[in-house]
């Protein structure tokens, strides 16, 4: 029986930006359903990474495919979470409004039909905030604002989730829920999400990609003190703990 296609292939994949190497040589495999965290320094190329996947940028050399096709013929089927969302909070746009944008690209006639509103009201009961759809986007806390922008990549009903830095400007119970929503959203997606949090990759993902120009997977129980001082460069402290990590190689200790 053969192997399931990668959800995402990429091969001997280069990019530079204004003739700077950004990303070089990069060549990895996901899964179907598999969870991946990326991690690295501050301009490693991590959400660089992630545009080449949903085709906003092309590869200097090499090739990408996502769910077997070149990543701007896929894009409908991926949802994306962006690490910042910039809006008018005058412009009187509400939840649903924001949801529904996770179904532009459908529409023959340029109008939301009832399946997509549907299927937005669908994603924000999953999200947990169905109560919210009338309420303006600019007046709902950040926590909240963050499962709405989940919820917008979850209605455009892909196979392929990805979130860059969905934990920044959120709180402790606010990012424990989205923990909880990742673990059941995996059961029927392939997730991959950007983070600076080391400590928050050990506690969900399967595996873990270090991002710094080049691109190495890991399973998750190998990330030690000494494979996070080399992949950042420097020393830096980690406070969760997961059981997955294995005792010689424990993946939250302090680095002081």
């Amino acid at each position: 029986m053969s192997a399931p296609e990668a959800v995402v292939a990429i091969r001997g994949l280069d990019f530079a930006y204004n003739g700077n190497p950004i990303l070089q040589d990069v060549t990895l495999e996901i899964a179907p359903l598999d969870s991946l965290c990326i991690v690295g320094p501050n301009g490693g190329g991590k959400t660089t990474l992630l545009k080449l996947i949903l085709g906003l940028l092309q590869p200097t050399r090499g090739e990408i495919r996502v769910l077997g096709e070149k990543p701007e013929k896929s894009r409908l089927r991926v949802g994306y979470v962006p690490q910042y969302a910039h809006y008018d909070p005058l412009f009187p746009v509400t939840v649903l409004d924001v949801v529904l944008m996770g179904r532009l690209g459908r529409q023959a006639l340029g109008h939301y039909t009832r399946q997509d509103r549907e299927a937005a009201r669908t994603a924000l009961a999953e999200m947990g905030i169905a109560d919210l759809e009338r309420r303006l986007f600019a007046e709902i806390s950040g926590g909240q604002r963050q499962r709405t922008l989940i919820a917008r990549a979850l209605a455009a009903s892909g196979e392929l989730l990805l979130l860059d830095e969905p934990t920044a400007n959120i709180d402790a119970a606010s990012e424990e829920h989205l923990f909880e929503v990742l673990k059941k959203l995996n059961e029927r997606l392939t997730v991959m999400l950007v983070t600076h949090d080391v400590g928050f990759a050990s506690k969900f993902f399967k595996s873990i990609a270090c991002v710094n120009r080049e691109v190495v997977i890991h399973p998750t129980s190998e990330l030690t003190g000494e494979l996070i001082r080399n992949m950042y460069g420097g020393d830096i402290r980690m406070i969760r703990h997961d059981h997955r990590c294995a005792k010689e190689g424990h993946c939250t200790h302090g680095l002081s």
